[in-house]
């Protein structure tokens, strides 16, 4: 189980990394020009929070980890991004946005199983 939680929680940690380094290295209207059509109903602050939050969530998935030091870091940055990815679910139906509804609801179920099995029976 340990392999598939490193299996899910790694290509997590990737997605999340990158989409918040994005969102932290663009400012004003680059953002919506990349397809992020949502950034130009917010305020560039909050668009940097979440691109930081996303950081943090991907790190806090694989640094205790690696480290060996602690379950419940990960778990807890596993139930961050789950958060995460229930407003972003929530914006996107504002929006009327179903197809990344889709990719959040993915990703949130995803989240859920590394922080149901880092923290529950299969911790490392």
């Amino acid at each position: 189980m340990n392999v598939f939680l490193w299996t899910v929680a790694g290509p997590l940690a990737l997605v999340f990394g990158a989409a918040g380094a994005m969102k932290l290295g663009r400012t004003g209207q680059q953002p919506a020009a990349s397809g992020l059509g949502w950034t130009a109903d917010v305020g560039d602050g909050t668009v940097r929070l979440i691109g930081a939050a996303g950081v943090a969530g991907a790190l806090g998935l694989i640094l205790p980890a690696l480290l060996d030091t602690a379950e419940v870091p990960v778990a807890a940055a596993a139930r961050g991004l789950a958060v995460l990815m229930a407003g972003a679910a929530v914006v996107h139906g504002r929006r009327k946005e179903p197809q990344m509804i889709a990719v959040n609801a993915i990703l949130f179920a995803l989240t859920v199983v590394v922080a149901w099995g880092r923290l529950g029976p299969y911790a490392f």
